[in-house]
C-alpha cells in the first residue's frame, strides 16, 4: 500500500502548522512531525477506523485533529485532516461540500 495525501489535505496540514507556529515557534514543525506520523501509521491500521461521513477516521494521538481517508485498491487516500475543536457544522461542510 502507498499513501496518496490529497490537495485538501495537504492545505489543512498548511494551515495547521501555521496556526501552531503562530503560537510558539518551533511548534509548527512539531505539529507536522506528529501529523505525518500519524498518517504513516495508516499503513499499518489501514481500515479498522470507524466511518464517519463515508469516510474512515484516525485521530492524531498528541494534537486534536482527525485525519480522514478511504483506501481504494491499494492506496491510502488522505482526503482532509481537519481540527476537532471547530464547529461540527464546519466538519459536515468540509467533508461533504
Amino acid at each position: 500500500m502507498k499513501i496518496r495525501i490529497l490537495s485538501l489535505a495537504v492545505g489543512d496540514l498548511q494551515a495547521g502548522r501555521d496556526f501552531y507556529e503562530y503560537q510558539q515557534a518551533g511548534l509548527g514543525s512539531y505539529f507536522l512531525d506528529t501529523l505525518y506520523s500519524d498518517i504513516e501509521a495508516l499503513l499499518l491500521h489501514a481500515g479498522i477506523h470507524a466511518r464517519h461521513f463515508g469516510y474512515l477516521r484516525s485521530l492524531s494521538k498528541r494534537f486534536p485533529y482527525a485525519i480522514y481517508y478511504q483506501i481504494n485498491g491499494d492506496d491510502i487516500e488522505i482526503w482532509r485532516v481537519l481540527d476537532c475543536r471547530q464547529n461540527p457544522k464546519r466538519t459536515t461542510k468540509a467533508l461533504l461540500g
